[in-house]
């Protein structure tokens, strides 16, 4: 799948894509009460960019210049913004 044909409510998304840009990680507290944290990366392929949500231990795994590859991804909408994440069920592997 493309990062152009993702669309706000789509589940079991998968894209191939490559960081562009992560901003520094930032602690939130989730709608559970549990505190963790939070980082927004750029993913772009060759059919435009949207915002990757990077939660907790899933920060560390990538850097700016991997390509990645998610799956089971998750498509939301967020202050105006398309964005995805790899969500409860989701993956995030980087390609060698």
């Amino acid at each position: 799948m493309k990062i152009s044909e993702l669309k706000v409510g789509t589940a079991n998304a998968s894209i191939e894509a490559e960081i562009t840009a992560i901003e520094e990680p930032r602690e939130v507290v989730t709608k559970f009460g549990k505190r963790t944290r939070v980082a927004n990366a750029t993913l772009k392929d060759d059919s435009g960019e949207i915002t990757l949500s990077l939660w907790g231990d899933d920060i560390e795994k990538v850097s700016i210049g991997d390509k990645i590859n998610l799956e089971n991804g998750w498509v939301s909408e967020f202050r105006g913004n398309k964005q995805i994440s790899a969500g409860k069920y989701g993956k995030i592997n980087v390609v060698k």
